[in-house]
């Protein structure tokens, strides 16, 4: 789909007669990323296919593809997941590995994509960076959402990508941790109970009061839409929320660890 999309904007820019470094400039890219676009190596984002559209006159010929082109920036495993966020209406999200991907920085999430094996290519992940960056504008949207955040003590002390990256996050969730929309909550390590023994998980509700499930594992994902299912994780991260910290404590930890650092 992707070198579809990729075959029309180069056959659109040969109609108009512009060679790439031209095509480029007015879209503001090099030559080699429109060469990058063209072949389906690197996906452009919303704006620009908006811009090639009106620069090659398309007349909607790229901006039809918009939808679509969005979606192939995530792994396949979360494609479903991306198009329900954007109409979520609550978030709940428990984590127990890494710092969840709408809280990333930009440096922890470059340090997490370089981390996996097999190695990912350079462009794939430019592709997932700006992907997830795109996610984050979830924080500004009108109405805006409700999102819940627990996540265990040992995520915020993994040195991902080393101590300058963990304390740009460490600083970027308390920055976050402010917004009247979002509650960051911690689980402690010596906690002797917790409802989230079972790993990482999110719920979320959309704006017709459907609720899904979803879980990932090494690149694997679940997607679950079962009432009874959902329902019940529902009530789990509820649990889950009354045995971590409160907000205010969270916030007040996280602020310990980064005097550690």
């Amino acid at each position: 789909m992707v070198t579809a999309f990729g075959k029309n904007m180069k056959t659109l820019r040969l109609r108009e007669g512009m060679d790439r470094e031209e095509f480029g400039k007015r879209i503001g890219y090099s030559a080699s990323t429109v060469a990058s676009f063209e072949q389906g190596r690197r996906i452009p984002s919303s704006g620009t296919i908006d811009r090639a559209d009106e620069v090659l006159d398309a007349g909607g010929l790229l901006s039809v593809w918009k939808e679509q082109v969005e979606r192939a920036q995530y792994p396949v495993f979360f494609q479903g997941m991306a198009t329900l966020e954007k109409d979520a209406i609550e978030l709940v999200m428990y984590d127990t590995l890494v710092v969840n991907g709408l809280l990333q920085t930009e440096k922890y999430m470059r340090a997490l994509l370089g981390m996996r094996r097999p190695p990912l290519d350079q462009e794939t992940i430019e592709q997932r960076v700006i992907a997830r960056l795109a996610r984050q504008d979830i924080f500004d949207r009108r109405p805006v959402p409700l999102l819940s955040f627990v996540m265990d003590e040992s995520v915020l002390r993994r040195r991902h990508g080393g101590e300058d990256t963990l304390r740009g996050q460490l600083e970027e969730l308390l920055l976050i941790g402010r917004k009247r929309n979002v509650e960051i909550q911690v689980m402690r390590r010596y906690c002797e109970e917790s409802a989230g023994v079972d790993g990482p998980f999110t719920v979320l509700t959309r704006k017709d009061a459907k609720k899904f499930v979803y879980a990932e594992a090494q690149g694997t994902s679940a997607l679950q839409t079962d009432p009874e299912q959902t329902a019940l994780a529902a009530a789990r991260y509820g649990i889950i929320r009354s045995q971590a910290l409160s907000s205010r404590e969270s916030m007040e930890f996280i602020e310990g660890l980064l005097g550690e650092l």
